[in-house]
């Protein structure tokens, strides 16, 4: 159901988070921020560190605050303006927790426990994970509603909780006879790496928590440890197909072009064109390449960000001012459509 149905009349405006968890890898970047600096042109954009979402799991104080801080840098070194896009981490503004809760009081149980990345994180040890793990979802629709968000980009493993707060938006409207008050948010999922999968298993995310850190890409890797890397990529021994179809059941092969495809800003299908009959090595070469071309500006500038912590700081506490000039008024309809005094 679109928008419109709705009656939902306000103005457009995207949002969306980065966890501040852990070193941040070329699936971050490709899935999310290369796309943040994309949109912010043309849309009004809201742009969070979710370090509320951290704290799901275990998190060291001081490390939180230095993840924070560097996914901000990783922000602005990518291209993200603090002047253009809101730029904040979201422990500052409290509309995110009061209406975290009102949409655990909307969501149902059953649609919490179809979420697919609870039952992956959680594996078979529900009992032992935090209940902020299994509420995680209702959190990211607040963090979404509480702007009146009406588009968010995300990879392809977070449009189930981009649905699930379009339920919560739907059923809230519905249960205080208020149609379009909320917006159902649409999910933007673009590009040819939208999911970036892990260099030793083709059939699994790049995470920054694998254990293995021959898995993934950091944005803070050397020259010499990216092509260490991108050498030790698992691959399969045919040589790269011309056409799409040759990639069925070949995930590294999908992997590693639809990564050197979005680096390069081309087409899957001219990468295929480029590198059809070839060995992976020559791919491997190449996408090494263009890997230290497109990142090491951002890790250099990122680094400098990072010497000034200040400055860091006063981006993120104005970023919140900002959004919670937004969020607050928000807040105060949603007090009062439900009764609160």
């Amino acid at each position: 159901m679109s928008n419109t149905d709705q009656t939902y009349s306000g103005p457009e405006r995207v949002f969306s988070g980065v966890q501040p968890s852990g070193n941040l890898t070329l699936g971050n970047y490709l899935g999310a921020i290369k796309r943040f600096v994309e949109m912010q042109d043309s849309h009004d954009s809201i742009y969070c560190v979710v370090d509320l979402h951290a704290i799901t799991v275990w998190q060291e104080p001081a490390d939180l605050k230095r993840a924070t801080r560097e996914v901000t840098a990783a922000y602005m070194a990518a291209g993200l303006d603090p002047k253009r896009s809101i730029l904040f981490n979201q422990s500052k503004v409290l509309a995110h927790s009061e209406l975290a809760w009102i949409c655990n009081c909307v969501a149902r149980m059953g649609w919490m426990e179809r979420m697919t990345q609870f039952k992956e994180k959680s594996g078979k040890h529900k009992e032992r994970v935090s209940l902020g793990l299994f509420a995680y979802p209702a959190l990211m629709a607040a963090d979404i509603l509480a702007y009146k968000a009406t588009h968010v980009p995300v990879g392809e493993d977070q449009k189930q909780h981009v649905e699930l707060s379009r339920d919560i938006a739907q059923k809230f409207n519905s249960d205080y006879e208020r149609p379009g008050f909320f917006p159902l948010p649409e999910p933007i999922i673009q590009g040819v790496a939208t999911r970036v999968m892990s260099l030793r298993d083709g059939s699994k995310k790049m995470s920054k928590s694998d254990p293995s850190d021959l898995s993934r890409i950091n944005l803070t890797d050397d020259h010499d440890a990216i092509a260490t890397k991108f050498r030790k990529a698992k691959t399969d021994p045919e040589p790269l197909p011309g056409h799409e179809d040759g990639l069925k059941g070949r995930p590294e092969a999908r992997n590693l072009l639809g990564i050197y495809a979005a680096l390069a800003d081309e087409p899957l299908v001219s990468v295929l064109d480029k590198f059809a009959g070839a060995q992976f090595s020559q791919l491997k070469n190449e996408l090494t390449e263009v890997t230290i071309a497109k990142l090491s500006p951002i890790t250099e500038e990122a680094a400098r960000l990072m010497q000034e912590p200040d400055e860091i700081d006063r981006v993120l506490e104005d970023g919140a001012a900002r959004a919670r000039a937004i969020a607050d008024p928000i807040m105060a309809e949603v007090r009062d459509i439900i009764g609160f005094v």
